[in-house]
């Protein structure tokens, strides 16, 4: 069963048109929006006269088809003539959501001659005498490359760099608004990873931080795994390790409301790819024991014949009863269900089959791996990927913070403790007054969440960031 399709500000239109000032138009204008489907958010009018008027009717439709069909019933209100129909998140994109803005003024020559040539020349010499001044007298301190190669963007799959770097940019315009960080997107035309690696590697002086995004497995365990090294700058895959952060703070808190303790329950995980991959590993750091993960195969198991270096992996330390079914049969009894993979794949007969006070987490998105809705029918707690229910699982939860965090302690590595102490900052933001079935995690826009898992992993990277111990 599937997620039924609501109107979404996603697909928001404003539509300029005019009317006859005396006639009834203008009061059948939200019924006609209303009759298509739509949602009217706003109703302006921009110039009135004596015998018309303009107005812009803004409103949410369910996809581009049916924004038309609302154009269309507004067009077929009698006296109505549609002027202009704008997509407002196209607007919203045009010339880019992110700028360059200078922080010190240049309004005169004196200003001039500090800024730049000939005053630079002595920061310049400093910084060439102590490297380790770069991060002090530059926006080092303060910047980090959002790097893609467009393989694997939101769930669009491979659409390539330039497709890719809208969503680069919201990444880079989140940092800024949730973590004042100054972030850049670098989107490569390369999908080799000796040219990714390289090609990082020699831009990295110039940032504090690398933000890996949207690269396809296997190969993005490579490139992480080769710049950690490489790179005395901390590197982070947001799909794998954001992803991570947020399920274990959200399974910390939903375990709490259905009694549960992590080391006991059985989970099934859906999704054996980077994301899947790095929430079994830090599930596995904090005290989970019994897990089974499913791929588009089914179960992954030592019995399989196709299995590469990060499945063999993944079957070597899970599944300890050798179980090789699907993953109907996989989550039948668990106490657990997260998916990180495709949408529709469960049903709520599948659901009802898992233990009381079951927890399920369906990330896939927009369409989750089962209706919320359904789930909710059989799950004690349901969290999704989305907006549009309780419980949302998002990123920007963990990456602006824990960016903040390594940035202020000057962190050259990140290691799986500050995985766990962001994962734990973050769900202890919700109180236990506050704790409940629709409500294990913070709201993205709750003030608190940023500086909360910032101030854990700064603490944690004083220790890690001296001692260069080995990273997650």
């Amino acid at each position: 069963m599937t997620v039924a399709t609501v109107p979404s500000v996603s697909y928001s239109i404003t539509v300029r048109l005019e009317v006859p000032a005396g006639g009834k138009a203008v009061s059948q204008l939200t019924h006609a929006v209303e009759s298509a489907g739509g949602v009217v958010t706003a109703l302006d009018v921009t110039t009135a006269g004596h015998e018309t008027l303009r107005i812009d009717v803004t409103c949410a439709a369910r996809d581009t088809d049916h924004a038309q069909a609302i154009v269309d019933k507004l067009e077929g209100v009698e006296g109505v003539v549609i002027h202009k129909v704008s997509d407002r998140t196209f607007l919203m994109h045009l010339g880019g959501k992110i700028e360059m803005r200078s922080k010190v003024p240049l309004r005169n020559r004196d200003e001039l001659s500090m800024a730049y040539t000939p005053g630079v020349a002595r920061v310049s010499m400093a910084i060439a005498r102590n490297p380790e001044d770069a991060r002090r007298l530059t926006i080092k301190r303060n910047t980090v490359a959002v790097v893609t190669d467009g393989s694997a963007v939101l769930g669009l799959g491979n659409i390539g760099p330039a497709a890719a770097l809208p969503v680069m940019e919201g990444k880079a315009a989140l940092f800024k608004r949730f973590a004042d960080i100054d972030a850049w997107p670098i989107c490569l035309d390369t999908q080799d990873v000796d040219e990714i690696v390289r090609t990082v590697q020699v831009i990295a002086p110039g940032f504090g931080g690398i933000n890996l995004e949207d690269i396809s497995a296997p190969r993005c365990f490579e490139v992480e795994r080769r710049l950690r090294e490489l790179l005395d700058i901390p590197v982070f895959h947001d799909d794998q390790h954001g992803t991570a952060i947020c399920v274990l703070a959200a399974l910390t808190n939903a375990l709490r409301v259905v009694g549960k303790e992590l080391g006991e329950v059985r989970i099934t995980l859906a999704g054996a790819g980077a994301a899947g991959t790095a929430v079994l590993r830090l599930l596995f750091a904090a005290g989970a024991r019994n897990v089974i993960v499913c791929d588009y195969l089914g179960a992954v198991h030592r019995g399989r014949t196709d299995l590469d270096d990060s499945l063999q992996w993944i079957a070597d330390h899970t599944n300890a009863e050798g179980y090789s079914g699907d993953l109907r049969g996989a989550v039948k009894g668990a106490d657990v269900f997260i998916g990180v993979s495709a949408p529709g794949i469960l049903n709520g007969d599948d659901i009802a089959t898992m233990a009381q006070n079951a927890v399920v987490f369906a990330l896939a998105n927009p369409e989750p791996e089962v209706s919320p809705d359904v789930a909710r029918e059989h799950a004690a707690v349901v969290a999704t990927g989305r907006s549009d229910y309780p419980n949302q699982i998002n990123n920007v939860l963990a990456f602006p913070g824990v960016f903040r965090g390594l940035l202020d302690a000057q962190a050259t590595v990140v290691s799986q403790e500050m995985l766990l102490a962001a994962a734990k900052a973050l769900a202890a933001v919700v109180t236990p007054e506050e704790l409940g079935p629709n409500y294990i995690i913070p709201s993205v826009f709750h003030p608190d969440v940023s500086g909360a898992v910032a101030a854990a992993v700064r603490e944690s990277a004083g220790g890690r960031a001296r001692t260069g111990m080995t990273e997650a």
